[in-house]
């Protein structure tokens, strides 16, 4: 996969695509079927396939304080795009420019010019241009000007309701991590880098990995029990994880992500993990002194174990997505 960071970055060679946009926000499974559609189309035609998205995502960009919590980062996304083998993913800067950009503009200028589209494929609520007017019958009717043919993905539905970032993000709250399974087809994760913490989790015989988040706001919170995948050495682990704002080691809010990984020793500073939500143990929580916290966590580890313990015992670890993940009969939440 390739990265196209702007127009101005589109190679000269670059000669016409089959190509979708769209925020992408978790790769769900409607977005799985839009990729599915993608690649058919391109395969068909001879075609390399291409994704619009836009950084920061638009509702970021008018409001950030009330826009959702991302189900990925920028990183996240990338790596789910790339394990669909999509050939080139085009990040246009959402700023006041693009946003002031009529729809006829962004079709001329963006689709036709830049890329030469030949088919689009558009999710069925799917507006574009300034002050959203432009829409799926704006962009066919620009189709049979310009010659590019548009598709109008249907509704992805999952009995009998709507699959969406905003129905993971509910599920998510409700701490329903079994649905959220079943309408990303994985285990909802996060991934990052291990970097420096407060090293406070080695003075209480449970050293944790401090990941680095990149994200404004959360969609989840709490004590979870989880499975770790090391993007560099392969290494897979189950432990036990806090995501939330460390509501007992400062008063000043701070999205994190700790781990603690059950048999490790060593130094994961630098490397990538990948974190997956299997069972949540706990909320977040204030203790009043470090022995409660202390208490706390050893209790958690203990839940944590407790619960992939009951798992059968013919679960096995794969690599999806570059996120592991196991593939389990798990006990309903």
């Amino acid at each position: 996969m390739r990265l196209l960071r702007g127009l101005h970055n589109i190679p000269a060679e670059f000669s016409g695509c089959t190509a979708t946009i769209g925020n992408f926000d978790g790769l769900h499974l409607g977005h799985q079927a839009i990729l599915q559609a993608l690649h058919r189309v391109a395969d068909s035609h001879k075609l390399p396939t291409l994704v619009m998205i836009f950084e920061p995502q638009p509702k970021e960009f008018f409001a950030l304080e009330k826009a959702p919590a991302r189900l990925a980062n920028l990183r996240e996304k990338l790596m789910d795009l790339d394990a669909d083998h999509v050939d080139y993913v085009l990040c246009l800067p959402f700023n006041q420019a693009l946003r002031s950009m009529s729809a006829d503009e962004f079709i001329n200028q963006v689709l036709v010019d830049a890329l030469g589209v030949r088919h689009l494929i558009v999710g069925d609520d799917f507006r574009f241009g300034c002050d959203r007017k432009g829409d799926y019958q704006a962009l066919a009717q620009a189709g049979k000007l310009h010659g590019f043919d548009v598709e109008d993905s249907s509704t992805y539905l999952m009995a009998g309701e709507r699959v969406s970032s905003t129905r993971v993000r509910q599920e998510l709250e409700n701490n329903r991590l079994t649905e959220v399974e079943k309408l990303l087809g994985r285990p909802y994760s996060m991934s990052g880098r291990v970097a420096h913490g407060r090293q406070l989790g080695r003075t209480i015989n449970t050293p944790t990995a401090n990941i680095l988040l990149k994200r404004h706001r959360l969609p989840i919170q709490g004590v979870f029990a989880v499975q770790a995948f090391d993007e560099d050495s392969g290494e897979e682990f189950l432990g036990v994880a806090n995501v939330g704002n460390k509501p007992s080691i400062t008063d000043i809010p701070e999205p994190s992500l700790e781990v603690h990984l059950f048999g490790y020793s060593g130094d994961l500073y630098g490397h990538h993990l990948t974190v997956s939500f299997w069972h949540k143990i706990r909320d977040e929580k204030k203790f009043n002194s470090l022995d409660e916290l202390k208490q706390a966590i050893e209790d958690d580890k203990v839940a944590a174990k407790r619960y992939f313990a009951s798992l059968p015992h013919s679960f096995r670890a794969i690599g999806r997505r570059t996120r592991s993940v196991m593939t389990s009969a798990r006990p309903t939440e």
